[in-house]
């Protein structure tokens, strides 16, 4: 994939583009994650499917020009890439955070938008995790030995020496304000409204050992929120599903690239 800088209307992204074909499928990572977190998903789709990562603001070299972090700001960015790319049929697949910022996107019906695929999503609704939780997280962010430790939370499969690295280096990169927004603002952020009465094709990714976005808590919300979705499990895999199990999220997108192709 080359990479490429775009600026948005408040940020400054680098953005990673391959092939050619429409929809293209625009990739959206995880708090503490970057484009990298999509390059062996990447790798697993065919050449001619167009794959378009986005490092959001404050990951991956991406800034924000305007101080900005929220998910309204980060859904800004999207539209603005896809603008700016000429892009006119697309599938956006989230990650959990990224994953909201897919559904926030999606509430705003934009023209072009032809489907989600939302894998080991945040929730529309607001997450039930304490403020004492949600800070330890964000201190866990600061040091090496804090990512490791995190890692071994949220990982249910076994990640690779190159794979844990890459993780680490991607959370200590990014920005401060970045850092807090996430579990200071977006985890506890209502943005279900905007889904009602929503007419798009949606598949989305669980994992069964996901200590984060648990199955049980998110089945019954997006029955709710997005009851056209389908919805399926993936066994013995954790949170960060795009490096535990990248085969199964590849399907995904095929599958979404040919319903909608």
């Amino acid at each position: 994939m080359r990479s490429q800088t775009i600026f948005t209307r408040g940020a400054e992204l680098v953005v990673d583009d391959a092939g050619r074909d429409e929809p293209a499928l625009i990739f959206l990572h995880y708090w503490g994650g970057s484009a990298r977190t999509w390059g062996t998903v990447a790798s697993q789709l065919p050449s001619s499917i167009r794959k378009i990562a986005i490092n959001q603001r404050g990951w991956g070299g991406s800034q924000a020009l305007d101080g900005r972090y929220g998910l309204e700001a980060l859904a800004d960015d999207v539209i603005d890439t896809v603008e700016a790319l000429g892009i006119g049929r697309y599938v956006v697949v989230g990650h959990s955070m990224g994953g909201k910022v897919a559904q926030i996107l999606a509430g705003r019906r934009p023209h072009g938008l032809a489907g989600l695929v939302l894998i080991a999503p945040a929730p529309p609704t607001p997450m039930q995790v304490p403020a004492e939780v949600r800070a330890g997280m964000l201190a866990s962010y600061q040091s090496r030995e804090g990512v490791l430790q995190a890692l071994d939370v949220l990982v249910g499969a076994v990640l690779d020496d190159t794979q844990r690295e890459q993780v680490i280096q991607d959370t200590l990169r990014g920005d401060a304000e970045a850092k807090r927004s996430w579990p200071e603002q977006g985890m506890i952020a209502d943005v279900s409204a905007a889904l009602t009465g929503l007419d798009l094709p949606v598949e989305i990714i669980l994992a069964e050992r996901d200590p984060i976005e648990r199955e049980a808590a998110l089945r019954p919300i997006f029955a709710e929120c997005l009851p056209q979705a389908t919805l399926s499990t993936i066994p013995d895999v954790g949170h960060l599903v795009p490096l535990e199990a990248p085969h199964a999220v590849a399907s995904a997108c095929e599958r979404a690239f040919a319903s909608m192709s």
